[in-house]
């Protein structure tokens, strides 16, 4: 479903937040060896250390039934905020509330608990275990779940159908083409039914038709949740509702 389709039904009146951020800086700074660290609360900062500043000042809402763009040149902050928003990270000053909790207050063990209920992450290279079938990839955020061995093949199953791919399910990656591990991804992500999806340049190394497929896949998901795509590809953030522009670690459009 288009954004023009799903604003005519009336859902943006329905609409509930899921993921909201609030004044959210995040800095890192350099170490010995050249790489970036977490900056952290700095009480043990030392004023000399060179920074950088990932994202600055950052304020944004995203609501369940939306499908969000996110847009910016390489470096502008759109993989930090995926991080932030879904909980892989925390920021530096400010507030990310994802599903109604405060990233911020929560244990690790709480934090990762959340991220496994709510989050489902579509990785641009896909990130599957490539000595496992199709079903056991979709099926491994659900035995970390807990859920029963009958039970997850079950869905597995049925979220590979979802995606098409109902005939390829003990198919390796290795044995698939590109887009087809593309939408094992998917499926993965949305094992357990998470409220909010994000896709980080998911067509990237995708030809266009297998893209457009991708495409209408996560337009479709966001009809029950909230799904970002990251993305460099114009065309492909035209497909989405609204786009946040982000440029030097600020939004400058949203």
């Amino acid at each position: 479903m288009d954004a023009s389709t799903r604003t005519a039904t009336g859902e943006s009146d329905r609409r509930e937040a899921v993921v909201e951020c609030s004044r959210v800086t995040r800095t890192y700074e350099r170490g010995g060896s050249g790489g970036w660290f977490s900056f952290g609360d700095g009480n043990d900062a030392r004023d000399d250390r060179p920074t950088v500043t990932a994202l600055e000042d950052v304020s944004l809402t995203i609501e369940r039934g939306e499908f969000v763009g996110l847009s910016g040149p390489s470096g502008s902050g759109k993989s930090t905020l995926i991080h932030l928003l879904s909980g892989l990270d925390s920021p530096t000053d400010g507030t990310v509330t994802l599903a109604g909790e405060d990233v911020s207050s929560l244990s690790q063990k709480e934090l990762t608990r959340l991220r496994l209920e709510q989050v489902g992450i579509v990785f641009q290279r896909f990130h599957l275990l490539p000595s496992l079938s199709a079903r056991a990839n979709v099926a491994l955020p659900l035995v970390e779940r807990g859920m029963g061995k009958g039970a997850r093949r079950e869905e597995a199953g049925d979220l590979l159908e979802r995606v098409g791919l109902g005939d390829r399910q003990s198919h390796r990656p290795g044995e698939m083409s590109g887009g087809e591990q593309q939408r094992v991804a998917v499926a993965r992500a949305l094992a357990g039914d998470p409220l909010v999806v994000f896709a980080d340049e998911p067509t990237g190394e995708l030809d266009t038709d297998t893209g457009a497929v991708i495409l209408d896949l996560l337009g479709d998901l966001a009809e029950d949740r909230a799904v970002v795509l990251a993305s460099h590809d114009e065309q492909a953030l035209a497909r989405t509702d609204r786009v946040i522009r982000l440029r030097d670690g600020r939004v400058k459009d949203a």
